[in-house]
């Protein structure tokens, strides 16, 4: 999976945490009662990309890593195979450390969370200004959450989250291009203790900085 586009994919795109609610209760409801209730989260994902070529479906190799997050803004989200890269937000910034180039791109965080994947599981609470949300039914032994962003520039055109026994066990991106990017997750930990520095970015030894 090209390296820039994960990086729309958590910018005008991202994990996803635990939600309260009954085992066969409506997405709708367990989405609302995760927002309510889910101020930080961590865990691991597996993601794939899948997109057409030639007529044919083809998915890439998976990338796997690690999430933690806090409510609202505040994130880290490392790729660790097939390559190493760390996108890390402290609630002002984005920095985006690139292991093999050894180079930190430093983005304002502003409102590029607004109508993204990401404001859904790092943004505030406020989340149907920026989606309309509805029910997306049943598929896959899971209870579907279907999220379409408000704004017309938005890189993606819909947002999908799979929900079961009270928590996300997938997401799936389709963008402008028809590319459906899908995450998996497991090993989810709700509201775990973070310490007040978590999230700040320490600049590695030696590395470039490229402010945007």
């Amino acid at each position: 999976m090209a390296k820039q586009h994960i990086n729309r994919f958590i910018l005008a795109a991202a994990f996803a945490v635990s939600f309260a609610g009954a085992a066969h209760a409506a997405a709708l409801d367990q989405f609302k009662s995760f927002v309510g209730s889910t101020k930080s989260a961590r865990g691991e994902f597996t993601q794939t990309m899948t997109k057409n070529v030639d007529g044919a479906k083809k998915t890439s190799a998976p990338s796997t890593g690690t999430f933690v997050f806090a409510r609202p803004g505040k994130f880290i989200w490392t790729y660790q195979k097939p390559y190493e890269q760390v996108l890390q937000a402290d609630g002002e910034q984005l920095f985006i450390y690139d292991k093999d180039l050894n180079q930190v791109t430093v983005k304002q965080l502003g409102d590029a969370l607004g109508s993204s994947p990401a404001a859904i599981l790092f943004g505030s609470n406020d989340l149907e200004k920026n989606f309309t949300l509805t029910e997306g039914g049943a598929r896959n032994g899971l209870e579907w959450l279907k999220a379409v962003p408000k704004a017309k520039d938005s890189s993606f055109e819909l947002i999908s989250i799979g929900l079961k026994n009270g928590q996300p066990e997938a997401m799936e991106l389709t963008d402008n291009f028809g590319q459906v990017s899908t995450l998996a997750f497991r090993k989810f930990e709700k509201n775990p203790s973070l310490g007040s520095t978590a999230f700040r970015f320490d600049v590695p030894k030696g590395a470039d900085v490229v402010k945007q």
